[in-house]
């Protein structure tokens, strides 16, 4: 089964309706994205949106974030979700090594991300990668 990633530059009915499948397996609170949504996602100059296919169906989604910051250029990846029918054949890989590929290339030193300790299948993922855990404090603010 042969999986292709590509990098998805505006919002089209199919990438909505896959956000609109997928965004729900990687979060119960996850919001619906419409189409003036994922154009924001897919027009800012921070964010690459990378779509793996198999069989021409986009079966995940992640996005990588690369920011210039005055400590120097900064990566993330940032929501990571593979359809549960997909699991298995080596989407996830194909979709994080590209992401790293594409992180480097832009001159990032390092890339970060963060998962739920609940998602034990995706945080073995990520130490196969070679991401480590870092001793830090994630704070975070609900806004209104």
């Amino acid at each position: 089964m042969s999986v292709e990633t590509e990098v998805i530059r505006e919002a089209t009915d199919e990438v909505v309706e896959a956000f609109a499948r997928l965004l729900p397996q990687l979060s119960s609170t996850a919001q619906s994205l419409d189409r003036t949504a994922v154009e924001r996602l897919t027009l800012a100059s921070t964010n690459t949106l990378l779509v793996p296919r198999i069989e021409g169906v986009v079966v995940a989604t992640l996005t990588l974030v690369v920011s210039p910051l005055p400590s120097g250029l900064r990566a993330r990846i940032e929501d990571v979700v593979v359809d549960s029918a997909a699991r298995g054949h080596g989407v996830s890989t194909v979709l994080i090594d590209k992401a790293l590929e594409l992180a480097a290339h832009a001159g990032a030193r390092t890339v970060d991300l963060t998962s739920r300790p609940s998602r034990e299948a995706a945080n073995r993922l990520y130490e196969r990668a070679g991401f480590r855990r870092r001793e830090s404090t994630v704070r975070r603010v609900t806004l209104p």
